[in-house]
């Protein structure tokens, strides 16, 4: 039902988005910070968020895209200048942050990890 999509960085980010079929089934992004050798993102808040995210997606009955974007290290996340927090389709404020492509729907830092807002987020109908 939710398939998976694993994006490194900007340019990245923004090829994808420029294929995405609008007759498809709705697109999520996750934006993370990136994997250290530990198998583990830098930003705390991400590795609180992923397992519970992930388990609620297993469960999930619907189509949907889902993307994992590694927003790349720490000193790059944090430049105010980083594309991820200056681009118009993602203005990211922090991380994590889920967003459905091109809907309202945003869940940023500890809301990730709140079942019952991702259930509002990912069952919402258009």
């Amino acid at each position: 039902m939710v398939s998976y999509v694993e994006i490194k960085g900007f340019e990245d980010f923004a090829k994808y988005t420029e294929n995405i079929d609008p007759q498809g089934p709705p697109v999520f992004f996750f934006f993370s910070g990136s994997k250290l050798a530990s198998g583990s993102s830098w930003c705390p808040d991400c590795v609180e968020a992923e397992p519970i995210v992930k388990a609620y997606l297993g469960e999930l009955q619907k189509s949907v895209i889902f993307v994992y974007v590694d927003v790349g290290d720490r000193d790059y996340w944090k430049d105010k200048a980083c594309p991820f927090r200056t681009d118009s389709r993602t203005r990211l404020m922090v991380i994590p942050t889920i967003i459905k492509w091109k809907g309202v729907q945003r869940l940023e830092g500890s809301q990730c990890n709140k079942r019952d807002l991702l259930q509002m987020m990912f069952e919402e109908e258009e």
